[in-house]
C-alpha cells in the first residue's frame, strides 16, 4: 500500500504515526503514574495493628524491667564478688600468720602466749565470717541474675508469641490488600483494553486515527506491562490462571476471525470476477500485488514471468491489453502506462473512481 501513496502523503502519515507515538507516551506516564499511586488508597499495615496492644505494652515493659534488673544485678554481682575476695585475701593472709605464730610458740613453749593465741584464733574466726558474708552476698546477686534473666526471657517468650499470631494476621492481611490493589487496577485498564477494543475496531482508519492508535498503544501497554507486574503471586495460581483465559480468549477470537475470513474468501471466489473487482479497494489491490499475491485469493502468484494473466487459484483477471495501444498493464491500473489512456470502461480493467 505504501507504494501507491503520494510521496508527501508519505510523509504526512509518518509524521501522523509520530504524533500518534508521543500521544501514547503521554498517555503511558499518566496511567503509569496513576496505577503506581493507587496501593496509596489502602492503610499501610503495621504489625502493632494486629497485637492486644495492652498486652503487648505490659510485656515489653516486663521485659525492658528484667533487663534493668539484670543490669543492676550483674554490677551488684561484680561488686560482691570483689568483696569476697578481699574478705577471702584477708582470711588466707591471717590464717597464714597464725601458722607461722603457732609454729613459733610451739618451738618456745611460752606461756605466757597463750592469750595471744586465742586473741588470733578468734580474729581469723571473725574474718572467715566475713568472708562467708560476702560469699553468700555473691550468691544473692547470682540468684537475683538468674532471676532477672528467667524473667526476661519469659516475658520475651510470650511476646514473640504474640508477635508470630500478629505476623501471620499481617500476612494474611497484605495479601489481602495485594489482591485488592489489583482489582483496582484491573478495574481502571480492563476497560481501557475494551476501548481500544472498540476503537480499533471502529475508527482505527477515521479521520482522528493518530488518537485512536495512541489511545490502543496506551491501554495495550496499561493492560500487558503496567498491570501484569502486578499479578498477585499464590503459589503461582492466579498468574497461571490468568495467563491460560488470555490465551485462550485471544486464541478463541483468533480461530473465529480466521474461520470467518475463510467462509468470506470462498463466498467472494464463488462472485463473479469484475463484482469481487469492484469491492476491493484500489491501494489494497496494489499493495497486495505488490507482494506477488492475487488481490482476490491472496494466494501466491507469479507475476514476474510476463504471461500470467489470470490468477490460476480464483480465476481474477491480472493484466489486461489498453484498449487504445494494445500494451499489457495490470488490470487494476487506472491508466496505461504505455500511452497514459484512462483505463476505465476497458474490459478486464479495474473501475476509476
Amino acid at each position: 500500500m505504501g507504494k501507491a501513496l503520494r510521496l508527501s502523503e508519505k510523509w504526512f502519515r509518518r509524521g501522523l504515526w509520530l504524533v500518534a507515538l508521543v500521544f501514547a507516551g503521554f498517555l503511558i506516564g499518566l496511567g503509569g503514574t496513576i496505577v503506581g499511586d493507587l496501593p496509596k488508597v489502602e492503610q499501610p499495615l503495621l504489625l502493632d495493628d494486629f497485637l492486644d496492644s495492652g498486652a503487648a505494652t505490659a510485656l515489653r515493659g516486663q521485659i525492658q524491667q528484667a533487663q534493668q534488673a539484670e543490669q543492676d544485678a550483674q554490677a551488684a554481682l561484680e561488686q560482691a564478688r570483689l568483696r569476697h575476695a578481699r574478705a577471702r585475701g584477708a582470711t588466707q593472709a591471717e590464717r597464714e600468720t597464725l601458722a607461722n605464730w603457732l609454729a613459733t610458740r610451739s618451738a618456745t613453749q611460752r606461756a605466757e602466749h597463750d592469750p595471744e593465741v586465742i586473741d588470733r584464733t578468734q580474729a581469723l574466726d571473725a574474718l572467715k565470717a566475713t568472708e562467708l558474708q560476702a560469699q553468700q552476698a555473691v550468691q544473692a546477686q547470682d540468684q537475683a541474675l538468674l532471676d532477672a534473666r528467667q524473667g526476661g526471657q519469659a516475658a520475651q517468650q510470650r511476646l514473640n508469641a504474640m508477635e508470630r499470631d500478629a505476623h501471620d494476621k499481617l500476612a494474611a492481611e497484605r495479601r489481602r490488600v495485594e489482591l485488592r490493589v489489583f482489582l483496582y487496577r484491573l478495574a481502571l485498564t480492563l476497560p481501557l483494553l475494551a476501548v481500544a477494543g472498540w476503537l480499533f475496531a471502529k475508527k482505527r482508519q477515521g479521520t482522528w486515527w493518530p488518537f485512536v492508535w495512541g489511545f490502543i498503544f496506551f491501554a495495550l501497554f496499561a493492560f500487558f506491562v503496567e498491570l501484569v507486574p502486578y499479578l498477585p503471586s499464590y503459589g503461582g495460581y492466579v498468574r497461571y490462571i490468568v495467563g491460560i483465559a488470555l490465551t485462550a480468549l485471544v486464541g478463541r477470537q483468533a480461530i473465529v476471525a480466521l474461520n470467518r475470513y475463510l467462509e468470506r474468501q470462498r463466498r467472494a471466489e464463488a462472485m463473479p470476477a469484475p463484482q469481487r473487482r469492484q469491492g476491493l479497494g484500489y491501494d489494497l489491490a496494489l499493495a497486495r500485488l505488490a507482494k506477488n499475491v492475487c488481490p482476490g485469493c491472496e494466494r501466491p502468484v507469479d507475476l514476474k514471468d510476463g504471461k500470467t494473466d489470470f490468477c490460476p487459484h480464483c480465476g481474477m483477471g491480472l493484466f489486461d491489453h489498453c484498449g487504445h495501444c494494445n500494451a499489457r498493464k495490470s488490470a487494476f491500473a487506472r491508466f496505461c502506462q504505455a500511452c497514459g489512456q484512462a483505463a476505465g470502461g476497458v474490459a478486464g480493467g479495474y473501475e476509476a473512481p
